[in-house]
Protein backbone atom coordinates (compact mmCIF):
# COMPACT_ATOMS: atom_id res chain seq x y z
CA UNK A 1 0.00 0.00 0.00
CA UNK A 2 2.81 2.41 0.90
CA UNK A 3 4.49 1.69 -2.45
CA UNK A 4 1.26 2.46 -4.29
CA UNK A 5 0.84 5.72 -2.37
CA UNK A 6 4.43 6.72 -3.12
CA UNK A 7 3.90 6.07 -6.82
CA UNK A 8 0.73 8.14 -6.83
CA UNK A 9 2.55 10.95 -5.03
CA UNK A 10 5.40 10.78 -7.54
CA UNK A 11 2.96 10.79 -10.47
CA UNK A 12 1.08 13.78 -9.07
CA UNK A 13 4.35 15.65 -8.55
CA UNK A 14 5.51 14.96 -12.11
CA UNK A 15 2.17 16.07 -13.54
CA UNK A 16 2.32 19.29 -11.53
CA UNK A 17 5.87 19.99 -12.70
CA UNK A 18 4.89 19.30 -16.31
CA UNK A 19 1.96 21.69 -16.07
CA UNK A 20 4.26 24.39 -14.68
CA UNK A 21 6.91 23.91 -17.35
CA UNK A 22 4.46 23.72 -20.25
CA UNK A 23 2.09 26.46 -19.15
CA UNK A 24 2.22 29.30 -21.68
CA UNK A 25 3.62 32.44 -20.16
CA UNK A 26 4.62 30.75 -16.93
CA UNK A 27 6.50 33.18 -14.68
CA UNK A 28 8.95 32.04 -12.06
CA UNK A 29 9.99 33.86 -8.92
CA UNK A 30 8.26 36.64 -7.02
CA UNK A 31 5.61 38.79 -8.75
CA UNK A 32 7.00 41.95 -10.30
CA UNK A 33 6.68 45.01 -8.08
CA UNK A 34 7.81 48.54 -8.90
CA UNK A 35 7.46 52.04 -7.52
CA UNK A 36 7.85 53.52 -11.02
CA UNK A 37 5.51 51.49 -13.23
CA UNK A 38 2.54 49.18 -13.10
CA UNK A 39 1.95 46.53 -15.76
CA UNK A 40 -1.25 44.75 -16.73
CA UNK A 41 -1.36 41.87 -19.20
CA UNK A 42 -4.04 41.22 -21.80
CA UNK A 43 -4.37 38.55 -24.48
CA UNK A 44 -2.38 35.48 -25.44
CA UNK A 45 0.41 34.99 -27.94
CA UNK A 46 3.73 36.64 -28.65
CA UNK A 47 4.74 39.32 -26.16
CA UNK A 48 4.35 43.02 -26.94
CA UNK A 49 5.17 45.78 -24.44
CA UNK A 50 3.13 48.98 -24.89
CA UNK A 51 4.37 52.26 -23.38
CA UNK A 52 2.08 55.33 -23.42
CA UNK A 53 3.22 58.93 -23.52
CA UNK A 54 3.32 61.92 -21.20
CA UNK A 55 0.20 62.10 -18.98
CA UNK A 56 -1.32 59.12 -20.78
CA UNK A 57 -2.70 55.82 -19.56
CA UNK A 58 -2.95 52.36 -21.15
CA UNK A 59 -6.35 53.38 -22.51
CA UNK A 60 -4.57 54.64 -25.65
CA UNK A 61 -3.99 51.01 -26.69
CA UNK A 62 -7.54 49.68 -26.23
CA UNK A 63 -8.50 49.78 -29.90
CA UNK A 64 -5.21 48.20 -30.98
CA UNK A 65 -5.60 45.29 -28.56
CA UNK A 66 -9.15 44.62 -29.76
CA UNK A 67 -8.24 44.85 -33.45
CA UNK A 68 -4.94 42.94 -33.42
CA UNK A 69 -5.38 39.73 -31.36
CA UNK A 70 -2.90 36.89 -31.14
CA UNK A 71 -0.48 38.71 -28.88
CA UNK A 72 0.07 39.00 -25.15
CA UNK A 73 0.10 42.73 -24.51
CA UNK A 74 1.95 44.14 -21.50
CA UNK A 75 0.46 47.57 -20.77
CA UNK A 76 2.79 49.89 -18.89
CA UNK A 77 1.28 52.57 -16.65
CA UNK A 78 3.90 55.13 -15.56
CA UNK A 79 3.67 56.24 -11.93
CA UNK A 80 2.47 59.82 -11.65
CA UNK A 81 0.41 59.74 -14.84
CA UNK A 82 -3.32 59.29 -15.32
CA UNK A 83 -4.28 58.72 -11.70
CA UNK A 84 -1.43 56.41 -10.73
CA UNK A 85 0.40 57.52 -7.56
CA UNK A 86 3.78 59.08 -8.32
CA UNK A 87 5.65 56.55 -6.20
CA UNK A 88 9.30 56.34 -7.19
CA UNK A 89 8.85 59.06 -9.80
CA UNK A 90 8.36 61.65 -7.05
CA UNK A 91 11.67 63.35 -7.82
CA UNK A 92 14.48 63.34 -10.37
CA UNK A 93 14.38 61.84 -13.84
CA UNK A 94 11.42 59.75 -14.99
CA UNK A 95 11.91 58.42 -18.54
CA UNK A 96 15.37 56.90 -18.09
CA UNK A 97 14.63 55.03 -14.84
CA UNK A 98 11.28 53.86 -16.26
CA UNK A 99 13.16 52.35 -19.22
CA UNK A 100 15.37 50.50 -16.74
CA UNK A 101 12.30 49.28 -14.87
CA UNK A 102 10.72 47.95 -18.05
CA UNK A 103 13.95 46.05 -18.77
CA UNK A 104 13.76 44.61 -15.24
CA UNK A 105 10.11 43.65 -15.80
CA UNK A 106 11.01 41.85 -19.02
CA UNK A 107 13.79 39.92 -17.31
CA UNK A 108 11.89 39.09 -14.11
CA UNK A 109 8.77 38.03 -16.02
CA UNK A 110 10.76 35.69 -18.23
CA UNK A 111 9.73 37.36 -21.48
CA UNK A 112 11.72 36.24 -24.51
CA UNK A 113 12.67 39.42 -26.36
CA UNK A 114 9.25 41.05 -26.71
CA UNK A 115 8.41 43.68 -29.28
CA UNK A 116 8.16 47.19 -27.78
CA UNK A 117 5.89 49.99 -28.99
CA UNK A 118 6.03 53.45 -27.44
CA UNK A 119 4.08 56.62 -28.13
CA UNK A 120 5.55 60.11 -27.66
CA UNK A 121 7.43 60.02 -24.32
CA UNK A 122 6.85 56.27 -24.47
CA UNK A 123 8.74 56.34 -27.78
CA UNK A 124 11.72 57.93 -26.04
CA UNK A 125 11.52 55.24 -23.37
CA UNK A 126 11.37 52.56 -26.07
CA UNK A 127 14.51 54.03 -27.67
CA UNK A 128 16.27 54.06 -24.29
CA UNK A 129 15.32 50.43 -23.83
CA UNK A 130 16.66 49.53 -27.27
CA UNK A 131 19.92 51.45 -26.87
CA UNK A 132 20.70 50.66 -23.23
CA UNK A 133 19.19 47.17 -22.92
CA UNK A 134 19.59 45.82 -26.47
CA UNK A 135 19.21 42.17 -25.44
CA UNK A 136 15.82 42.80 -23.83
CA UNK A 137 13.73 43.17 -26.99
CA UNK A 138 13.32 41.87 -30.53
CA UNK A 139 12.07 45.02 -32.29
CA UNK A 140 11.00 48.55 -31.51
CA UNK A 141 8.33 50.92 -32.84
CA UNK A 142 8.28 54.65 -32.01
CA UNK A 143 5.15 56.72 -32.52
CA UNK A 144 5.63 60.39 -33.31
CA UNK A 145 8.78 61.11 -31.32
CA UNK A 146 12.21 62.42 -32.27
CA UNK A 147 15.34 61.10 -30.54
CA UNK A 148 16.15 64.68 -29.49
CA UNK A 149 13.02 66.68 -28.77
CA UNK A 150 15.10 69.68 -27.75
CA UNK A 151 16.11 70.24 -31.37
CA UNK A 152 12.62 71.61 -32.00
CA UNK A 153 13.09 74.27 -29.31
CA UNK A 154 16.25 75.87 -30.66
CA UNK A 155 18.12 76.87 -33.82
CA UNK A 156 20.15 74.47 -35.99
CA UNK A 157 23.04 73.10 -34.01
CA UNK A 158 21.09 73.02 -30.75
CA UNK A 159 22.57 70.63 -28.19
CA UNK A 160 21.28 69.14 -24.95
CA UNK A 161 23.45 71.61 -23.06
CA UNK A 162 22.53 74.70 -25.07
CA UNK A 163 18.80 74.04 -24.78
CA UNK A 164 18.89 73.53 -21.01
CA UNK A 165 18.11 77.17 -20.10
CA UNK A 166 15.01 76.99 -22.29
CA UNK A 167 14.01 73.69 -20.70
CA UNK A 168 14.59 75.15 -17.24
CA UNK A 169 12.34 78.10 -18.05
CA UNK A 170 9.58 75.78 -19.32
CA UNK A 171 9.90 73.69 -16.15
CA UNK A 172 9.54 76.79 -13.96
CA UNK A 173 6.56 77.97 -15.95
CA UNK A 174 4.82 74.59 -15.69
CA UNK A 175 5.44 74.41 -11.95
CA UNK A 176 4.10 77.94 -11.40
CA UNK A 177 0.81 77.35 -13.24
CA UNK A 178 -2.29 77.01 -11.06
CA UNK A 179 -4.66 74.02 -11.54
CA UNK A 180 -7.12 75.98 -13.67
CA UNK A 181 -4.36 77.27 -15.96
CA UNK A 182 -2.96 73.74 -16.32
CA UNK A 183 -6.37 72.42 -17.30
CA UNK A 184 -6.91 75.15 -19.88
CA UNK A 185 -3.47 74.52 -21.37
CA UNK A 186 -4.01 70.76 -21.41
CA UNK A 187 -7.32 71.12 -23.22
CA UNK A 188 -5.79 73.42 -25.83
CA UNK A 189 -2.84 71.09 -26.34
CA UNK A 190 -5.02 68.01 -26.75
CA UNK A 191 -7.21 69.72 -29.34
CA UNK A 192 -4.05 70.15 -31.39
CA UNK A 193 -2.85 66.61 -30.74
CA UNK A 194 -6.08 64.65 -31.32
CA UNK A 195 -8.18 65.16 -34.44
CA UNK A 196 -10.79 62.61 -33.38
CA UNK A 197 -13.07 64.65 -31.13
CA UNK A 198 -14.60 61.63 -29.40
CA UNK A 199 -11.21 60.58 -28.00
CA UNK A 200 -10.30 63.92 -26.44
CA UNK A 201 -12.33 63.53 -23.24
CA UNK A 202 -10.46 60.41 -22.13
CA UNK A 203 -7.10 61.97 -22.87
CA UNK A 204 -8.07 65.12 -20.97
CA UNK A 205 -9.15 63.02 -17.99
CA UNK A 206 -5.77 61.25 -18.03
CA UNK A 207 -3.99 64.60 -18.20
CA UNK A 208 -5.98 66.21 -15.41
CA UNK A 209 -5.40 63.21 -13.14
CA UNK A 210 -1.62 63.26 -13.70
CA UNK A 211 0.75 64.64 -11.09
CA UNK A 212 1.80 68.15 -12.26
CA UNK A 213 5.37 67.92 -11.00
CA UNK A 214 5.99 64.47 -12.50
CA UNK A 215 4.67 65.83 -15.80
CA UNK A 216 6.84 68.96 -15.64
CA UNK A 217 10.02 67.06 -14.81
CA UNK A 218 9.32 64.46 -17.49
CA UNK A 219 8.87 67.13 -20.15
CA UNK A 220 12.07 68.85 -19.03
CA UNK A 221 13.92 65.54 -19.22
CA UNK A 222 12.69 64.90 -22.75
CA UNK A 223 13.83 68.32 -23.96
CA UNK A 224 17.38 67.92 -22.63
CA UNK A 225 17.85 64.24 -23.57
CA UNK A 226 19.62 63.66 -26.88
CA UNK A 227 19.46 60.00 -27.90
CA UNK A 228 20.86 60.57 -31.39
CA UNK A 229 24.43 59.56 -30.44
CA UNK A 230 23.06 56.29 -29.00
CA UNK A 231 21.01 55.21 -32.02
CA UNK A 232 23.87 53.22 -33.58
CA UNK A 233 23.63 50.80 -30.64
CA UNK A 234 20.22 49.61 -31.81
CA UNK A 235 20.58 46.36 -33.73
CA UNK A 236 16.93 45.21 -33.76
CA UNK A 237 14.42 46.15 -36.48
CA UNK A 238 13.02 49.63 -35.88
CA UNK A 239 9.97 51.44 -37.23
CA UNK A 240 9.09 55.10 -36.66
CA UNK A 241 5.63 56.45 -37.47
CA UNK A 242 5.24 60.22 -37.42
CA UNK A 243 2.99 63.06 -38.53
CA UNK A 244 3.25 66.63 -39.69
CA UNK A 245 1.91 68.41 -36.58
CA UNK A 246 -0.97 70.83 -36.71
CA UNK A 247 -0.16 74.50 -36.13
CA UNK A 248 3.51 74.22 -37.07
CA UNK A 249 4.64 76.00 -40.26
CA UNK A 250 6.36 72.95 -41.76
CA UNK A 251 5.47 71.09 -44.92
CA UNK A 252 5.33 67.30 -45.22
CA UNK A 253 8.62 67.38 -47.12
CA UNK A 254 10.27 69.44 -44.40
CA UNK A 255 8.99 67.08 -41.70
CA UNK A 256 10.29 64.12 -43.69
CA UNK A 257 13.69 65.78 -43.75
CA UNK A 258 13.64 66.40 -40.00
CA UNK A 259 12.92 62.75 -39.22
CA UNK A 260 15.41 61.45 -41.78
CA UNK A 261 18.12 63.63 -40.32
CA UNK A 262 17.26 62.80 -36.72
CA UNK A 263 17.29 59.04 -37.29
CA UNK A 264 20.24 58.90 -39.67
CA UNK A 265 22.25 57.00 -37.06
CA UNK A 266 19.72 54.16 -36.86
CA UNK A 267 20.65 51.70 -39.57
CA UNK A 268 17.73 50.17 -41.46
CA UNK A 269 15.04 52.21 -39.70
CA UNK A 270 11.65 52.30 -41.41
CA UNK A 271 10.36 55.89 -41.38
CA UNK A 272 6.69 56.29 -42.27
CA UNK A 273 4.75 59.53 -42.19
CA UNK A 274 1.04 59.00 -41.46
CA UNK A 275 -1.11 61.55 -43.32
CA UNK A 276 -4.29 63.16 -41.98
CA UNK A 277 -3.34 62.51 -38.38
CA UNK A 278 -2.32 64.51 -35.34
CA UNK A 279 -0.07 63.29 -32.54
CA UNK A 280 -2.29 60.42 -31.32
CA UNK A 281 -1.95 58.30 -34.46
CA UNK A 282 -3.66 55.30 -32.86
CA UNK A 283 -6.88 57.33 -32.54
CA UNK A 284 -6.75 59.56 -35.61
CA UNK A 285 -5.79 56.84 -38.09
CA UNK A 286 -6.65 53.60 -36.26
CA UNK A 287 -6.90 51.38 -39.34
CA UNK A 288 -3.59 52.56 -40.77
CA UNK A 289 -1.93 52.28 -37.36
CA UNK A 290 -3.23 48.78 -36.77
CA UNK A 291 -2.07 47.69 -40.23
CA UNK A 292 1.39 49.07 -39.52
CA UNK A 293 1.52 47.20 -36.22
CA UNK A 294 0.56 43.96 -37.98
CA UNK A 295 3.42 44.47 -40.43
CA UNK A 296 5.78 45.37 -37.60
CA UNK A 297 4.92 42.27 -35.57
CA UNK A 298 5.27 39.76 -38.41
Amino acid sequence: MRTLLNRRHLLATLLALSATVLAPGAVFGAPFASERIGVTVKGEGSDVVLVPGLNSSPRVWAELIAAVPGHRYHLVHIAGFAGRAKGGNGDGAVAAPVADEIARYIAQSGLDKPAVIGHSMGGSIALMLATRHPQALSRVMVLDMLPFLGALFGPPGTTAQSIKPTADAILAQMRAADPQARQVRAQANLIGMIETVAMRAGALDDSNSSDPDVSARSYHELIVTDLMPELARITVPATVLYVTPKGIPLSDVQMDGIYQGAYTGLKGVQLKRIPASAHFIMWDQPQRFQDEVRIFLK
